[in-house]
């Protein structure tokens, strides 16, 4: 792809020269004579790459690698008897240097290998940040119903295909991205994930896409987008159902055609990206009421993945629950197990809020057990205690015959009001995003609820 590239030199001559042999090589150059020259255009641009004269008419180049240098690459221009200087520059943050004269072929040579360097700079850095947030081990169990979804990722895995991955909210929809990931020929690339429910659509926007400096109060600097970032890798939109029109129509022309502009550019970008999304919402009744693009729906579910929820693979309980503890215990050094007893309570508990809620509870358990060695019924507390259908015994009364969104508002009251206003436990029972409760709390103007 096209770079654009700023040459800063006053040698009339040879800026004209560097400007020819880059586009040669296919970018897009920009010459400058002097400083104020680049100012200017640096005021309104965002190059990908700086080639930079160490001696100026109105500025010492050198000076101006430690601020240009947080932006951009930088390559420092240099006659012979400076090289000690430009090494010294590499120091400040420049990433390279060029002798004068400039051969053609050498310069070809640098130009690759600073911009391989930023790709690898930003690799490691995004590895460094999953490594992090990496968790447990990908979809444990035994299943005949978790065997069936593993089929299904044998089958596509090395498929270009788009997946839309449906469940319940805790069903473990992201792992199974992320198994899907593991398994296909882009497994050496990033996987990269984005929860749609959390940003405004205009930050939203600006993560998923990149945005150039000065587009918005606030971006003093151009920032790639995560799609960048999942270039040759995949890229996982959770929870997308929540995203609004104008994110859903970029996101068809990315799937369309591989390409997207970042916020504030005129530029097109493109990516080999796989994009795998997931939901616990139904899309097509979406559809239906107008709230999502019925092209962008058949777009998504070429392929689609039903993860079972917790209750329909009771088998894999007790395989779960084990893994925890194991994991738990190899953070802490410690050894715990779980009782027969606590196991048979575990299995017997439908888990509405499933995968995610039996690990807060076995994690929970191991706190109150204490110093014991074994995990005991009493230590168990569940997020709904006692209860297989969580409103058993409650009922929704009404003076004449109510419309479905008074049954709603009054079912959401009563699920406020059990929870203590929990917005996270309540999106778990009424199976829907917690950016959803939050909506709904103020569509019906619910003052009871309380901060989490």
């Amino acid at each position: 792809m096209p770079k654009q590239i700023l040459i800063i030199e006053d040698d009339q001559v040879l800026n004209r020269l560097l400007c020819d042999q880059l586009a040669e090589f296919g970018h897009e150059p920009v010459g400058a004579l002097d400083w104020k020259a680049a100012q200017r255009f640096l005021d309104d641009c965002q190059p990908d790459m700086i080639l930079l004269d160490g001696c100026l008419p109105d500025a010492d180049g050198y000076a101006l690698i430690p601020r240009l240098s947080r932006e951009f690459p930088v390559v420092m221009l240099t006659a012979y008897g400076s090289v000690a200087q430009a090494v010294a520059a590499m120091r400040d943050g420049a990433s390279d240097y060029i002798v004068k004269p400039v051969g053609a072929e050498e310069l070809r040579l640098v130009i690759e290998r600073v911009f391989s360097n930023e790709v690898l700079r930003r690799d490691i850095s995004f590895c460094k940040e999953q490594l992090k947030r990496k968790g447990a081990n990908l979809l444990v169990g035994e299943s005949a119903a978790l065997n069936e979804v593993r089929s299904l990722l044998d089958a596509v895995a090395d498929s270009p295909m788009t997946v839309l991955v449906h469940g319940e909210s805790g069903s473990g929809k992201e792992l199974v991205a992320r198994e899907l990931h593991n398994r296909s020929d882009r497994a050496a690339n990033n996987f990269v994930a984005i929860d749609c429910c959390t940003l405004q659509e205009s930050l939203f926007e600006s993560e998923l896409f990149g945005h150039e400096k000065g587009a918005f109060t606030g971006a003093d600097r151009r920032k790639e987008g995560l799609i960048e970032i999942a270039d040759k890798g995949t890229l996982f939109l959770d929870e997308i159902g929540e995203i609004g029109p104008t994110i859903q129509a970029k996101l068809l022309r990315v799937l369309e055609t591989g390409q997207y502009r970042r916020v504030g550019s005129a530029r097109d970008l493109s990516a080999d990206v796989r994009i795998v999304a997931a939901t616990n919402r139904d899309l097509d009744e979406m559809v239906r009421q107008g709230k999502f693009r019925q092209d962008l729906l058949y777009r998504l579910n070429a392929f689609t993945i039903t993860v079972p929820p917790l209750r329909e693979r009771r088998e894999d309980i007790p395989l779960l629950a084990r893994h925890f503890i194991v994991n738990h215990n190899l953070s802490r050094r410690i050894s715990k197990r779980i009782s027969g007893p606590a196991l048979r309570r575990l299995v017997a508990y439908d888990w509405p809020g499933n995968v995610r809620e039996l690990r807060n509870v076995i994690e929970r358990a191991i706190i109150l057990s204490r110093d014991r060695r074994e995990i005991s019924v009493a230590d168990l507390a569940f997020c709904h205690p006692g209860a297989s259908s969580d409103l058993s015994g409650t009922e929704l009364c009404f003076e004449t015959e109510p419309s479905l969104q008074e049954i709603e508002r009054v079912y959401l009251e009563k699920l406020l009001e059990k929870y203590s206003g929990h917005r996270g436990k309540v999106s778990q029972v009424m199976g829907i995003s917690e950016r959803s409760v939050y909506r709904m709390i103020r569509k019906y103007g619910i003052g009871a609820e309380k901060e989490r």
